[in-house]
């Protein structure tokens, strides 16, 4: 497929995540998505308090990625305005006044390495996500988008929620392991994706979703076995795409605004 950022792509009831021949291309497309989905954030009001990361491996240097240089708001997020991030924590490139958000390197990297079939993460603060988090419990199936993660979810039960070190994103991963979606004890959700854009659409679900937890708490769940059978269609990564490119359209309407 060719690369064309000045417009979305269609959707419909068949659409498939894009994928490019061209390593630069799926470069662009990454840091494009991860730049969209900083916005999308922002439009929610995520992130004003300069918490949170969205984040995208490297296509060509595939253990290293790309987040936004740490002091520039989530609404004027750019590809260029993104910072590649080595191993050890150096900016190979992009800005490097302000260095990058140290907790978002703490949790993404360890979470990358140990996870290679995630292309992206994404984490931040949110009205219900970390209230919910606070009763250290996994959702139920009591919506339709709850459906989702029912049976693609983690806690991490540790009490570090600054997350000042790699050990501590070690232990967020192991913690993960192979779900979509982990509950951060206390601290909120994360979830990943296998391009950034999926990332976000988890993300937003899953606060959907925490929402939902938090207004009914005396909500009564649907039987595991008609979850299974929502989770078919609402478990997809094409459903989160979509989610993303729903959510892209509705509230960065111009996608070339992150462009050069």
């Amino acid at each position: 497929m060719t690369l064309n950022l000045a417009e979305y792509p269609d959707i419909s009831y068949v659409s498939e995540v894009p994928t490019y021949d061209d390593p630069e291309e799926t470069r662009l497309s990454r840091k494009w998505e991860v730049a969209i989905g900083y916005r999308i954030f922002a439009k929610m009001r995520w992130g004003q308090l300069g918490d949170g990361h969205i984040s995208a491996r490297d296509p060509i240097l595939t253990d290293h990625f790309w987040v936004l240089g740490y002091g520039i708001p989530f609404w004027a997020a750019t590809v260029d305005n993104l910072t590649l991030v080595a191993p050890d924590g150096r900016i190979v490139e992009g800005p490097d006044t302000n260095g990058v958000n140290t907790a978002g390197y703490n949790i993404h990297m360890p979470i990358l390495a140990a996870r290679p079939d995630l292309m992206g993460a994404a984490h931040t603060h949110t009205q219900f996500g970390t209230p919910w988090s606070a009763n250290v419990k996994p959702f139920e199936p009591i919506s339709q988008e709850s459906c989702s993660f029912v049976f693609d979810q983690s806690l991490y039960m540790g009490e570090d929620l600054e997350v000042i070190s790699t050990e501590g994103g070690e232990r967020i991963a192991q913690a993960m392991g192979d779900t979509t979606l982990c509950i951060l004890r206390n601290h909120g959700l994360l979830t990943g994706g296998h391009t950034p854009g999926e990332a976000v659409g988890w993300f937003v679900m899953a606060e959907r979703v925490a929402e939902v937890h938090v207004k009914a708490p005396n909500a009564v769940p649907i039987p595991m076995e008609s979850a299974k059978n929502v989770a078919r269609d609402m478990a997809s990564p094409a459903m989160a795409w979509k989610v993303f490119q729903w959510l892209a359209r509705d509230l960065v309407p111009d996608p070339t605004v992150v462009l050069p």
